[in-house]
C-alpha cells in the first residue's frame, strides 16, 4: 500500500504543516492578550490540530474508494445542515457569521462546504455520465452541477463570508471547466458572476466594513488606520524580511503585535518578515508542488468521479493561497480566507487534511489499476 502513496504529495504537505506551526508559534508567542501569558498556547493547540488532520487524512486515504462515494451525499448534507445551524446559533465575528461554538471548540462549517461542493459536484456528474455511450456533458448536467453548489453558496453569502464565497466560485468554475463543459456555459457564468458583483456593489448587499475593504485595497493611504490598515501594516512586515529575514522568532512587526489577525489570515507575513524572501518562497514553492502533484493525480485517473475531484481540489487550494497571499502583499483585496495547511485554525486544516487524503486515495486506485488488469488478464489466459 505505501507504494501506492504520492510521497512527493505527502512530503509537501508535511512540510507545510512544519512550517506553519512554527509561524503560528512565533505569532502568537509575544501575545500575551492572546494567550493569557502562555506563549506555548497556541502551539500545542496547532499540533493537537495537525495530528487531528493527519488522522483524518490517513481515514480517508485507507477508505476503499466506493465507500468514498457512498459517503459523498452524507458529506454534503452534513455541510447543509451545519451551515445552517450557523445562521441560527452562530457566533459573529469581524463582522461575518461564520463559527459555531462545540464545547470550548469554534466550527466553521463554511471550510468544509468547499469540500462538501466539490465531491458533491463530481458524484452527480458521475451518475449522470458514467452510463452514457457518448458520456458529453449536457445542459441537464450543468443545471443539476449548480444546484448542487447554489444550496451551501446560498447560505454561505447570507453569513456573510465574502472570502468564502471567492473561493467557492473559483472553485465551482474550475470544477465545471474539468467536466467538460460546453465553452458558452463557461462564458454565461463568467459574465454572471461580474453582474452579480456589480447588483450586489450597487444594490448595498454588501455591508459598510466590506466595501471599506475593497475601497482600501484601490487605496491603501484612503484610510491607513481603518480598513488598510492591515494591508499597510502587513507589505511592512514582508519588506523588513529582506532576502534572508530577521530570524524565526526575531520579527519586529510581529513581535510588536503591529500586524492584526497575524496568526490566521495574515501568517504569510510572519514568513515574509522572519524568513524573508527564501522562506517565502518555500512556502509558495510547497503550496506549487501541492497544486502541480493534484494536477497530476487529475490527469492520470480513468475515474470521472476522481478525476473532477481533483480538478476541484486544485482550483480550491490554488485560489485560496492566491488570495490569501496575494492580500498580504496588496495585490488582492482582504477578504479573510486562511492560507491552506499554515495557518492557524481546525476547520481549514480539517478540511484541507481530507481534501488531501482524498487525492491519495484517488492517486493509489490509479497505480493498482494496472495492476488489476494485468491479475484479470492472467486469470484468463489460465
Amino acid at each position: 500500500m505505501t507504494r501506492r502513496i504520492d510521497w512527493v504529495l505527502l512530503g509537501a504537505v508535511l512540510g507545510l504543516l512544519v512550517l506553519g506551526t512554527l509561524l503560528v508559534w512565533s505569532a502568537t508567542s509575544s501575545r500575551e492578550a492572546l494567550t493569557g501569558g502562555d506563549g506555548g498556547a497556541y502551539l500545542r493547540k496547532q499540533l493537537v490540530n495537525v495530528a487531528l488532520g493527519l488522522g483524518l487524512l490517513a481515514a480517508v486515504f485507507l477508505t476503499d474508494h466506493r465507500w468514498v462515494r457512498i459517503a459523498a451525499p452524507v458529506v454534503y448534507l452534513a455541510s447543509i445542515a451545519g451551515l445552517v445551524l450557523v445562521l441560527t446559533v452562530g457566533v459573529t465575528v469581524n463582522g461575518s457569521r461564520s463559527w459555531v461554538q462545540v464545547g470550548g471548540m469554534s466550527i466553521q462549517p463554511s471550510e468544509f462546504a468547499k469540500l462538501a461542493v466539490v465531491i458533491g459536484m463530481a458524484l452527480v456528474l458521475a451518475e449522470r455520465t458514467e452510463g452514457r455511450w457518448r458520456p458529453r456533458v449536457s445542459a441537464g448536467d450543468v443545471v443539476a452541477m449548480l444546484l448542487v453548489a447554489a444550496v451551501p453558496a446560498t447560505l454561505i453569502v447570507l453569513q456573510p463570508d465574502l472570502g468564502t464565497t471567492l473561493v467557492m466560485s473559483a472553485t465551482v468554475f474550475g470544477v465545471l471547466a474539468a467536466s467538460g463543459a460546453p465553452r458558452r456555459w463557461l462564458a454565461v457564468l463568467a459574465a454572471g458572476g461580474v453582474v452579480a458583483a456589480a447588483v450586489g456593489v450597487a444594490g448595498g448587499l454588501l455591508k459598510d466594513y466590506q466595501v471599506d475593504r475593497f475601497l482600501a485595497f484601490t487605496n491603501p493611504d484612503l484610510d491607513p488606520k481603518g480598513a488598510g490598515y492591515n494591508v499597510e501594516q502587513a507589505r511592512i512586515a514582508i519588506g523588513n524580511g529582506g532576502i534572508f529575514g530577521q530570524g524565526l522568532f526575531d520579527g519586529s512587526q510581529t513581535r510588536a503585535g503591529f500586524v492584526p489577525e497575524q496568526h490566521t489570515d495574515f501568517i504569510f507575513t510572519v514568513a515574509g518578515e522572519e524568513l524573508g524572501l527564501l522562506g517565502a518562497g518555500l512556502v509558495i514553492a510547497l503550496l506549487g508542488i501541492v497544486l502541480w502533484r493534484a494536477l497530476r493525480i487529475a490527469a492520470t485517473t480513468d475515474d470521472l468521479f476522481g478525476r473532477v475531484a481533483a480538478a476541484g481540489i486544485v482550483c480550491w487550494f490554488g485560489f485560496q493561497a492566491f488570495q490569501n497571499i496575494g492580500m498580504c502583499l496588496g495585490i488582492m483585496p482582504v477578504t479573510g480566507v486562511p492560507l491552506p495547511f499554515v495557518s492557524y485554525g481546525g476547520s481549514s486544516m480539517f478540511a484541507g487534511m481530507l481534501a488531501v487524503g482524498l487525492l491519495l486515495n484517488i492517486h493509489a486506485r490509479t497505480a493498482a489499476a494496472p495492476v488489476a488488469r494485468a491479475e484479470r488478464r492472467l486469470l484468463a489466459v489460465r
